[in-house]
């Protein structure tokens, strides 16, 4: 004798419901169909299952078979999930948001990487703003996010996200050459000397650069603003000015002269987010298990360093020692 799973389906949904007519809707079919599947199971059983008088109820051999029968189903659904899940790296689909900056320097060798390892995966790639990131995070439009989190923006706990940080890494000043009466770091007061090309109002990098600036005493002078992650490196290696800038991106740009901050200098985190109520689908736990290996794989520019799984049960901070929240750009 072999159970079947639809006749044991709606002999579960009878038990809960107590309703023949209520049970055939949950699971789909008409309620002769599901009274036969009834009828069906008893036979093999050899034993009636619900007492059909005034109102259904289970015989004792009923209320033996119910939480059998519910952790067979259980079982059933989530075989069914994991040989999904499994088909997915082979054939499945990632929706992964990320920053501008983080598009030009972290993402790439990732997705390079990830396509080697499951060619047959689709990636869908958005490029916008952390606070962006985390609101179609929220609403199911992404399954992941790779997200910057220093002290403003909304916090993920708030939109119902979890965040992992990856990595640590230092701001520091790019210019096409050695910047005049600079030594091999540069306090932020040295800015005022120098005219800066400057990212569009709303990057969050701009917002770090003036910040700085003003708790320094000084307003700093623009030689040109209003550009992009690229446009404003390809303006720096014009000779335009300097620029404030994350040290992942100019890693692999060798015209242009790096001068760090003196310390404690400017940093930031990077964090990788997801839904808190939803389990990673396994084509998304993979790509961060080869982000994770990335970062862990040495390599990095110095200047940024990967988070351990110590630091991560410490909350992350800004220099100031403010939790970190995902900011704009």
């Amino acid at each position: 004798m072999a159970l079947q799973i639809p006749p044991l389906r709606s002999f579960v949904a009878v038990a809960e419901l107590r309703h023949f007519t209520q049970a055939a809707d949950r699971v789909g079919i008409t309620q002769p169909s599901l009274s036969k599947q009834i009828h069906t199971l008893e036979a093999e059983l050899g034993t009636t299952l619900f007492e059909r008088g005034n109102a259904v109820t289970l015989t004792p051999a009923g209320e033996v078979l119910l939480p059998i029968a519910t952790r067979i189903l259980a079982d059933v659904d989530s075989a069914h999930r994991e040989v999904q899940n499994l088909i997915g790296l082979r054939r499945g689909r990632i929706r992964l948001g990320a920053t501008p900056s983080l598009c030009v320097s972290l993402v790439p060798p990732l997705l390079r990487r990830f396509h080697t390892d499951h060619p047959g995966v689709e990636l869908h790639i958005e490029e916008s703003g952390s606070q962006d990131l985390v609101r179609d995070l929220a609403r199911g439009a992404l399954d992941l996010a790779v997200v910057v989190l220093p002290n403003a923006g909304p916090d993920v706990d708030d939109a119902g996200l979890t965040a992992e940080p990856l990595l640590r890494e230092n701001l520091v000043v790019a210019s096409l050459g050695p910047l005049p009466g600079v030594g091999t770091t540069i306090r932020i007061a040295d800015l005022a000397d120098h005219p800066l090309v400057m990212f569009r109002t709303g990057y969050d990098l701009r917002d770090a650069t003036l910040d700085a600036c003003r708790q320094a005493g000084f307003t700093p002078t623009f030689s040109v603003e209003g550009g992009e992650m690229d446009a404003v490196l390809s303006l720096v290696e014009a000779g335009l000015g300097a620029a404030v800038v994350p040290g992942i991106v100019v890693a692999g740009r060798p015209r242009l002269h790096i001068t760090p901050f003196t310390a404690p200098g400017l940093r930031r985190t990077i964090a990788l987010a997801h839904r808190r109520d939803l389990a990673l689908p396994h084509s998304a736990q993979a790509l961060r298990d080869t982000l994770i290996a990335q970062l862990h794989g040495g390599g990095l520019p110095p200047g940024v360093e990967a988070i351990t799984q110590r630091d991560q049960s410490i909350a992350p901070t800004d220099d100031d020692g403010t939790a970190g929240r995902p900011s704009r750009r």
